[in-house]
Parts: structure tokens; C-alpha cells; sequence
């Protein structure tokens, strides 16, 4: 027995130590040593390569199939002198800061077939690299990337890549042909014949299983980028220097793009088509895109809608620089089809720095609404390189543009930026929840007439911050300005009015009004505005600034209309402020307020009335409506000539109490039609007070007022400094008016 126990022991020590020393050697195995023969541990060859060995001297030229799983050392600069195809079950990894350089024209590329796998992983500071190896290199030294995969197009249930030769399409719409971050691609593009070529990268039935993100094209020959079907998304993709289109989709392509930016095509910034031989085929091209750059100059248009196109949403896309924002040919009688069908819907869209002879599309069909301007950021900086873009890519300007567009809508909150140039060539309307903030020195030129003007809606804030060194200036395009050019500013808040619980404004048709005294609809200092008052009809037309229902909460201070065409200030009930107010030249009242109007006036400077320095009414249809207009008017200068008088107190006027106004030029003080009754009981009720006012420089056949009651005692005379320098200019318009 004991024999028996001490010879399984023996055993039992001897397994021990047998599994300890293939413990130990299995260490050395997962260690790399760098001496022993052996590739062994993280050696990317035998002793070399890895974290800790020499880099292998192993061939670094690139050429032939990968059939099994291939892994590039990032410490090699390998040589492309042939295809270089990934086969069906094979996979390609290529690891972050990999250069690849290639020589050999059309004969040089690398391609996925379908099956094959390809990992690019670069990182933002340490992109894969695949370029020319040519001393001087220049767009089409050699092919680009190929992947095919199985993903449905319309060319057929299986197709042959125009390139490469490879089998691509099917019905996998989730297909996986593997990840491709961080990649740039140089000087790419060889030509077969003028009508094949290479892209940079071309994508071929690829599925949404496959991952691409943060990949620029730079200097290629023909497109940058292309999609042919498939369904794979495209994300953060950089196209520069084209020779032919940036990025295109065609073939039935159902996917998302967005964060493209694009500059220095040769022809479309993007090309997006359904099918080259049938605009008809099926799937149709289903493209979602957003949050695009695109800066010109183009030959074909920011966008070609182009052999049958497709459906496209298309929204926040900035464009600058371009002559053409939307290009269809007149016999694409597809993709006109689609158009009138609405299948082309392009929201956001902002154009800066126009190129001479600019229009916004050459389509001619009826359908002109398909392109909603707005304010748009595009890939994230307007014209500018976007930040996602640092680090990895090569030739991006970071230089914004000079001038903008300005049109459409803002609901969100929206900074205008004073060096650049706006141009304001529709409506621009602030909507319910949204904001714009225009800062100091911000200059808006407009053109378009009644069709070019900017309101806030009710709920919706503009902030205008302008200095007295640097107001903001809205004005006209034209080189030669008049009153009229274009409409003007527009606010509506919900304040009470005496025209109904709500109203519709005269221009603009906002609704208007309310029960909300202190509703704010932000603040305006430091503002001109000139050449405004573009007119529908003589009864209906734009005043400099229009205030309609707009609240105390909302600041009015240090505003100027310059050669209007109607008022140049007017009140539409309300409850809002005005303080250091100036009108000059307008073609009607200067400064008019009315139905139910119920604020205070402070430090206006008039000059240059058609008709009347100050109109004020109650309500146009019912002198004696409520709530009355109950205003307070103190320290104003009128500087004539009117025609209209000084003061036109009108139908059923209201309750005003004006002190210290200082009146030069003028042939009627207050003028009062006999017909109004309503404004002529409030007269006999001392429902209008004037005090200190004083007369100077009085014109031929000068009255105090035409009003005929009894009552001719409202207007006290008296000494006044008005405005603060009497008929001169005071000093607190100085530096941002014009005259």
C-alpha cells in the first residue's frame, strides 16, 4: 500500500512540473523576441516588426489577391505598382498612418471584391495615406480604391465594375464590406478613354454594413467619390480639386450622406442621377443629404439633378462661389417629372458669393419651389474647412466668403456674422421659438421689392446690437438706390390692438396682437434702415419699420429710416417704447402710430415728410374703438416741409399728451380733418395736450392748426430744445445716422 501511494505521488509531481514548463514556453511563444527565428509575440515578420523589434525588411511592394487576412505594418511605406485585389473571404487591414504610394496609371489600384473585407484605420492625427509616388505628382498618376459589394442596384441583379472588372450588386442590402476611416486619397483617376476612368473612390453596390467615415479625396482626376448603387452611408467625406464631379450617386444609391465638403470641381459639385440608361429603373435613387459645403467655382452647378435623378431630401447645404445652384437639362424629361412631382425637396439652402450672371437653377419647368433658402451652416462652417476636418486632411482653405444670402426661415437661434456682406433676396422670417442676432457693423443690402423684407413672427426674437460707431444697416443692392427698393423690417409680438383679439398684418401676413402688455420680441439699438417702403398698391405697402401688436418687454431704441417710400416708423398698436427715433425723407408720415398704440415716444428727430411730421390715430374703421390709443410724446424735433402738418391727429386720434417739441419749416401746426368727429370730441374732451411748443422758421400761410371747434386751446406755446438741439441735429445721432 504505501509502495502504491508513493508512486502516485511521483506521478502527481511530475505532471506538475511537466504543465509548468509548458506554461513557461508558451510565454516565450506570445513573446516577441526578436532573436529567436520565430515569428512569435506582436512580430509583424520573423524578429521584426511589432512594438518591440527592428521594422521588417520584408517587400513592400503591394501587388496580386489577398485570400486569407493580411495586416500592413504602418512602419513600411509600401509600393502600389499593380492591382492589388481583396478577394472573397479575404480581408485587408491597414493600419493608422499606413502610406501606400503608387505608380503604374490605370494599372495600379486597390480593390475589395464582393466578399472581401477592407479596414482602414486611420485616426484624425494619423490618416492612411494612399498617393502617387511620383516626384511631381499630379491628378490620374494612378487608379484609386475599388469596393464592390452585394448591396441592390438598378444596372441589373449582378453588374461588372467599370473599373477593376469586378462583379458587384445583389440583394444584401446590409452587406459588410468593412470600415474605411480616415483615409485620403492623392492623385488618383488614370484614364482608360476620356469616358472611363477612375475615382478616388468608387463604390460599387456597397452595402450598409460597411462603415465609411472621414475620407478625402484630393487632386483626382475624375470624381472624388462615387457611389453606384448600393446602400452604404457616407459620412464626413472630403472631396478637393476634382477633375470631373466631386461626389456623385447614381444607379439606385439608397442611402444618407451628410458632412461633405466639397471645393474645386471641374463640373458639379454633386452629381446625383438614377440611371444612365433608364431615368426610370428601379430601386430609384433614394439619396437623403445634409449638413453640405460646397464651394464653388462649378461648371454644372453646385447640384446636377441629373438621367431621371431621383428622391432627394436635401437640407442645410451652403454654397458659395457658384454661377449655378441646381442643374437639369431641358431634355431630362425623368428628372423633370420628378421635379413637378416634388421628389426633390432642398431646404436650408444658403448661396454666398454669387458668381456673375448667378441664378438658382436652369430648370424651366413649373415647379420653381423646390429650393427653400435659409441660414445654413453647412458641414459646420459655412465656406470654411470644417474643424471635423483638421488634422487629416490637405489642401482646405479656412478663409470664409465676403457675402451671403439671406432667405427663408430661422427657428432655431441665429447669429448673422458683421464681416461678411448679406444679401437679402426674399423674405426672411424669425419664427415662433426662433432668434436672430445681428451684430454690430452688419450690413444688409436687399433686392427684390415687395418680396424682400425681414420679420419676426409672434413668439420669435430679433436682437439687433448694433453701436453708435457701427450700426447695422439695411439698405439696397442697387447701384443707383431709391425709396421703394425693397420692403423693410417687420415686427409682431402680442400686444393688444384695438383691430381685434388677433389681426393680420398689412404686409408680411403675420398674425399680430393679443393680451400680452409686456411681450418681448427683443431688442433694436443702432439700426438704419434705408431705401425701404416696395409697395403692393398706393394703400398697401412697406413702412421702414412696421410694429404690429409688438410689447413693452421689446427695446426700440436708436433706430433711423433713411428715404423710405411709406412711413419710415409706425406703430400698429401695442405697447412698445420708442426712444431716439430719427425719420428722414419718408414718402408718407414719418412717424405714425395707431390702432390703440399705448407707449411713449422720447428723442424723435423728423425731417423731410411727404405728408405728415407725426400721424397718430385710433383706428381707421372705428374712431372711437378700444383700447384708445394713449400716447405719450416728449421731446421731438420736426423739421419741415409737410404737407400734412407738424401733427396729424386723425381718425378719432386718441388720448396724447405731447410736451417740448420744437417745430421748423412748417405751414400747419396740427391739422385735423372737419369730417372726423371722433378726433374732434377728444379735442373738446382735452383729450389732446400740447405743451411747450414752439414754432420757427414758420412758412407763407402758416397756421396753428386747421381745426374749427371750440376748443383752440390745446396747443400751448412755449420755448423747446425738442430733440435735444432744437432744429439741428442732436447729439445723440451723431455717428450712425445719414442724411
Amino acid at each position: 500500500m504505501m509502495k502504491k501511494q508513493f508512486f502516485t505521488l511521483m506521478i502527481m509531481i511530475a505532471s506538475v512540473a511537466f504543465i509548468s514548463s509548458c506554461s513557461n514556453n508558451d510565454d516565450d511563444v506570445n513573446s516577441a523576441t526578436c532573436t529567436d527565428g520565430i515569428q512569435n509575440g506582436d512580430e509583424t515578420g520573423i524578429d521584426c516588426g511589432g512594438s518591440s523589434c527592428q521594422p521588417c525588411s520584408a517587400n513592400s511592394t503591394l501587388e496580386g489577391d489577398v485570400t486569407g487576412n493580411v495586416t500592413l505594418d504602418a512602419s513600411i511605406e509600401y509600393q502600389l505598382t499593380a492591382a492589388y485585389v481583396v478577394r472573397n473571404g479575404g480581408s485587408l487591414t491597414i493600419p493608422a498612418g499606413t502610406t501606400i504610394k503608387a505608380t503604374g496609371g490605370t494599372s495600379a489600384y486597390i480593390a475589395v471584391a464582393q466578399g472581401g473585407k477592407i479596414y482602414v484605420q486611420g485616426t484624425a492625427d494619423k490618416p492612411v495615406v494612399m498617393t502617387s509616388s511620383d516626384a511631381t505628382p499630379v491628378a490620374g498618376n494612378w487608379g484609386g480604391l475599388v469596393v464592390c459589394g452585394k448591396a441592390p442596384t438598378n444596372v441589373g441583379s449582378t453588374a461588372t465594375s467599370e473599373v477593376a472588372d469586378l462583379t458587384y450588386g445583389g440583394t444584401v442590402s446590409n452587406d459588410n464590406s468593412g470600415s474605411i476611416r480616415y483615409l485620403r486619397i492623392e492623385y488618383t483617376g488614370a484614364n482608360f478613354t476620356p469616358e472611363k476612368e477612375f475615382n478616388g473612390l468608387s463604390l460599387f453596390g456597397v452595402g450598409a454594413g460597411t462603415t465609411l467615415e472621414y475620407v478625402q479625396s484630393f487632386e483626382g482626376g475624375d470624381d472624388g467619390i462615387e457611389f453606384f448603387g448600393g446602400t452604404v452611408n457616407g459620412k464626413y467625406l472630403v472631396s478637393t480639386n476634382s477633375g470631373d464631379d466631386s461626389i456623385d450617386f447614381a444607379d439606385g444609391w439608397n442611402g444618407t450622406g451628410e458632412y461633405w465638403y466639397i471645393s474645386g470641381s471641374a463640373k458639379a459639385g454633386i452629381e446625383g442621377s438614377n440611371n444612365g440608361d433608364n431615368g426610370n429603373a428601379t430601386p430609384v435613387t433614394n439619396a437623403t443629404i445634409r449638413n453640405i459645403s460646397i464651394v464653388g467655382p462649378v461648371t454644372e452647378g453646385a447640384l446636377y439633378f441629373k438621367e431621371g435623378g431621383g428622391n432627394f431630401n436635401v437640407d442645410n447645404l451652403y454654397i458659395a462661389g457658384v454661377n449655378l445652384g441646381v442643374k437639369v437639362k431641358s431634355s431630362d424629361a425623368e428628372a423633370g417629372a420628378r421635379i413637378e412631382a416634388n421628389a426633390l425637396v432642398m431646404t436650408n439652402v444658403q448661396f454666398a458669393n454669387n458668381a456673375s450672371g448667378f441664378s438658382f437653377t436652369d430648370y424651366a419647368g413649373s415647379n420653381q419651389d423646390f429650393i427653400q433658402e435659409g441660414i445654413a451652416t453647412g458641414a459646420g462652417s459655412g465656406a470654411a474647412a470644417p474643424s471635423w476636418a483638421a488634422g487629416w486632411t490637405r489642401g482646405l482653405s479656412n478663409s470664409g466668403v465676403t457675402t451671403e444670402n439671406l432667405a427663408g426661415t430661422v427657428s432655431g437661434n441665429v447669429t448673422l456674422n458683421a464681416s461678411i456682406e448679406y444679401k437679402l433676396t426674399s423674405s426672411f422670417v424669425v419664427k415662433d421659438g426662433g432668434s436672430l442676432t445681428i451684430p454690430a457693423g452688419t450690413v444688409i443690402k436687399a433686392t427684390g421689392g415687395t418680396s424682400a423684407y425681414i420679420a419676426v413672427s409672434q413668439g420669435g426674437k430679433i436682437f439687433i446690437e448694433g453701436t453708435s460707431t457701427n450700426p447695422v444697416v439695411m439698405t439696397s443692392s442697387d447701384a443707383s438706390p431709391a425709396a421703394g427698393n425693397w420692403g423693410g423690417l417687420v415686427v409682431c409680438g402680442k400686444a393688444p390692438t384695438n383691430v381685434g383679439s388677433v389681426a393680420t398684418s398689412e404686409v408680411a401676413d403675420l398674425t399680430y396682437g393679443g393680451n400680452v402688455s409686456n411681450d418681448n420680441s427683443g431688442s433694436i439699438r443702432y439700426l438704419r434702415l434705408e431705401y425701404t417702403g416696395a409697395n403692393f398698391t398706393p394703400e398697401k405697402e412697406f413702412n421702414g419699420l412696421s410694429l404690429f401688436g409688438v410689447g413693452s418687454g421689446t427695446t426700440l431704441e436708436y433706430v433711423q429710416s433713411f428715404e423710405g417710400g411709406d412711413d419710415g416708423i409706425e406703430f400698429f398698436g401695442g405697447t412698445v417704447n420708442g426712444k431716439y427715433l430719427v425719420s428722414t425723407n419718408s414718402g408718407d408720415d414719418s412717424i405714425d402710430f395707431a390702432d390703440g398704440w399705448n407707449g411713449t415716444g422720447e428723442y424723435w428727430y423728423i425731417s423731410g415728410s411727404a405728408k405728415a411730421g407725426i400721424e397718430g390715430s385710433n383706428n381707421g374703421d372705428n374712431g372711437n374703438a378700444t383700447p384708445v390709443t394713449n400716447a405719450t410724446i416728449k421731446n421731438v424735433t420736426i423739421v419741415g416741409p409737410v404737407t400734412e402738418g407738424a401733427l396729424y391727429f386723425k381718425e378719432g386720434g386718441g388720448n396724447f399728451n405731447i410736451d417740448n417739441v420744437y417745430i421748423d419749416g412748417v405751414n400747419l401746426g396740427v391739422k385735423v380733418k372737419s369730417t372726423d368727429v371722433e378726433a374732434g370730441a377728444r379735442i373738446e374732451a382735452n383729450a389732446l395736450i400740447m405743451t411747450n411748443i414752439q414754432f420757427v422758421n414758420k412758412l407763407s400761410g402758416f397756421k396753428t392748426t386747421d381745426y374749427t371747434g371750440i376748443n383752440l386751446g390745446f396747443i400751448m406755446e412755449g420755448t423747446a430744445t425738442g430733440a435735444g438741439n432744437g432744429s439741428a441735429l442732436p447729439t445723440w445721432a451723431a455717428g450712425w445716422t445719414r442724411f
